[in-house]
């Protein structure tokens, strides 16, 4: 959690500087100074399309999951069984899947007035969520089963993984530190926030720290809220939380939390699908995708709705193939995470080593504990990286075996190839380049040229 703060600090002090939609890519060509902009600007915007894609379908069917666990809950029989080598089962997750994708899509075509209400709606239900975790569910839990003991919260270890010991602890991080992503987000909307070079940087800070301590807060609760290791491993619905509530709060008040977390769900996918979408958008405006004329289009509210529409597509795809393979859509899940972790250990890392000292019209710049910070941030997401592309389950096998990697190096594969065989002056050309590092630095005025002679 402390890291990720760092490295939110380390986003937010570029992200003032250079608030414009698409904003990762073009942080990590600026924190490349000139010479090398372009490479590093084509391969983050490659691993955060990919990303933000991959996200939003993985949440699609995590949403489906905790609808589906209510048959659990309730020992309703489902043709074939409730399980993942069920074609039947999987056709039933992804329909549901498609549907959730459909209503989050939807929200997006909403006018932009409607954005506030709707902004303020999702943080309601995530923190009805929240408080009633917090409270409800310990007050339910003491009736009847009751808390593990302290010990057991914080020294009892499982490894379930059949890793040795220390990579089974570092696996943890996969999950908690998963959690603590897409913070960057804010910056995306950049173009369309008022006094954008301070409130999309507090976007990032505050985001970050909001998610960290109330996730911290939350994992704490939920150590204790747990019934014994044999009976939680037993739970064997796709969402095993589902079935948590029934054990704790009774079968009808487990429908009731089901519904608030799908709810939640639905509109943290469709704000991710508005951060996203400008992300397409920031790329097909600059000619790079193909159809760019059309993506790149904005509606007469000045909303890239095209971009949306793409980002419907893609993920309805990705969601596809869940028919003939879980594993394969787990793996395209799985590998959605570690672009976005390579993306802000990169930046932190090109900061350090090619423009230390360059954005410091950043109202969040971070002065003389910058490098101590990019180093940090360099270090913590390496590690992240590494957990995210190591096998989950050992010993690996074809069913378990992390494509991640595999996905992650077609991604950088593809970057390189538009990179190379996309004109100089197509995308990213070296006068943008230069202009948003002079106004980075705190010089408003365009640059000129002399006329030759």
């Amino acid at each position: 959690m402390f890291f990720m703060f760092i490295t939110a600090a380390v986003l937010a002090e570029i992200c003032s500087a250079l608030p414009l939609s698409g904003s990762i890519y073009i942080w990590a060509a600026e924190s490349a100074g000139p010479k090398y902009a372009r490479f590093f600007g084509f391969v983050v915007a490659w691993w955060s399309t990919t990303a933000w894609m991959t996200f939003t379908a993985g949440n699609c069917q995590t949403t489906a999951n905790y609808i589906v666990s209510q048959l659990a809950v309730w020992e309703i029989d489902f043709p074939g069984g409730i399980g993942n080598d069920n074609v039947k089962w999987r056709a039933l997750i992804w329909g549901i899947s498609e549907i959730m994708l459909f209503v989050s899509i939807l929200i997006n075509y909403l006018p932009p007035k409607w954005y506030k209400a709707v902004f303020r709606f999702s943080l309601f239900i995530m923190m009805a969520d929240f408080l009633l975790c917090l409270i409800w569910l310990p007050i339910a839990v003491h009736n009847t089963y009751g808390f593990r003991s302290a010990k057991d919260v914080f020294t009892l270890t499982y490894n379930g993984t059949g890793a040795p010991a220390g990579w089974n602890w570092m696996l943890s991080f996969l999950f908690t530190a998963g959690t603590l992503t897409g913070f960057d987000a804010s910056g995306h909307i950049a173009e369309e926030t008022k006094n954008a070079s301070v409130v999309a940087g507090r976007g990032i800070l505050s985001s970050a720290i909001a998610t960290g301590v109330l996730g911290f807060i939350t994992t704490i609760l939920f150590l204790f809220c747990i019934p014994d290791l044999d009976t939680f491993f037993a739970l064997d619905a796709p969402q095993p939380f589902v079935q948590l509530y029934a054990l704790a709060l009774g079968k009808g008040p487990s429908i009731f939390m089901t519904i608030v977390a799908v709810v939640g769900l639905i509109m943290n996918t469709s704000i991710a699908v508005v951060a996203a979408s400008r992300l397409v958008f920031a790329v097909a405006r600059d000619g790079v995708l193909p159809l760019s004329g059309w993506i790149g289009r904005v509606n007469a509210d000045g909303q890239p709705q095209n971009a949306v529409t793409v980002m419907f597509v893609f993920a309805a795809a990705i969601l596809c193939t869940i028919l003939p393979s879980q594993v394969a859509f787990t793996s395209l899940v799985s590998a959605g995470g570690v672009p976005t972790i390579a993306a802000y250990g990169l930046i932190a890392l090109l900061r350090l080593t090619m423009t230390p000292h360059s954005f410091r019209a950043s109202h969040f710049y971070l002065g003389r504990w910058a490098r101590p910070m990019y180093v940090s941030t360099v270090f913590f997401n390496a590690i992240v990286f590494a957990v995210m592309i190591s096998p989950f389950t050992f010993p690996v096998t074809a069913e378990t075996f992390n494509f991640a990697p595999v996905i992650f190096g077609a991604v950088t594969i593809f970057a390189l190839l538009t990179w190379y065989f996309t004109p100089a002056d197509k995308w990213l050309r070296q006068e943008q380049i230069v202009q948003a590092m002079h106004t980075a630095d705190g010089h408003p005025d365009p640059i000129t040229h002399e006329p030759e002679h």
